[in-house]
């Protein structure tokens, strides 16, 4: 299956670098809207089967106008909500960042049983969103579109795709609306094909500018 991963459009918490990951969570600003507007001019050369949001607005909005191009009902599912921030919400100083980036990036290198504080865990941020993508595969669809959070999305990818680590996936923040590409299946797995554009090689193959493990935006 090939899989695009997307990141939703900016919010008004993205502009104040807030940790904002509670339901029902901000719309969009003007700019995030016409972030979502641009997608499906983006993505026209993608034949999307199937399309999934998350439970808050910022997704649906976003994946809004890309279901009605492409003539999609948009599939909504809690799994693919962001990384819950916990006792971190709504905080936007370095130290909470760092907090939630170190544990994040800690479920994606398998420490799953480290908890946010206050949240959740890496097996259960992992075991949910899994659970959607494997109902996607299950749909026998062949492109599956979905709209989730820029820390769940980086988090999960450089868990589960045999060529992307924690080195690159927490030194290359994913914009409003920038997508991750992969091709694969739970079994036997996944490999990002682009990211935000950037091809990607086999595993162990990244582009120079991979550079260190940094302190880069959540991306929430």
């Amino acid at each position: 299956m090939r899989l695009l991963l997307i990141r939703h459009g900016q919010t008004p918490s993205n502009v104040k670098h807030l940790l904002d990951t509670e339901a029902p969570g901000p719309t969009l600003t003007p700019l995030g809207q016409e972030q979502a507007a641009a997608l499906p001019q983006a993505l026209a050369a993608e034949q999307i089967d199937a399309l999934y949001a998350s439970t808050l607005v910022r997704t649906q909005l976003t994946a809004a106008p890309l279901a009605a191009a492409m003539g999609l009902e948009v599939q909504v599912r809690d799994g693919i909500r962001e990384l819950a921030a916990g006792e971190l919400e709504m905080r936007g100083d370095d130290d909470a960042a760092a907090v939630y980036l170190s544990t994040v990036f800690a479920w994606s290198e398998g420490d799953t049983g480290r908890r946010m504080p206050g949240g959740e865990n890496g097996v259960e941020a992992l075991d949910r969103f899994d659970a959607v993508v494997a109902e996607a595969v299950g749909t026998g669809a062949e492109t599956v579109a979905m709209v989730s959070h820029g820390a769940m999305i980086r988090m999960w990818v450089s868990a589960r795709a045999a060529n992307v680590d924690v080195a690159y996936a927490s030194s290359h923040p994913l914009g409003n609306t920038g997508v991750v590409v992969l091709s694969g299946s739970p079994d036997p797995g996944w490999q990002v094909l682009l990211w935000e554009g950037l091809p990607l090689g086999p595993e162990g193959d990244f582009p120079e500018d991979s550079g260190p493990a940094g302190a880069a935006a959540p991306g929430r």
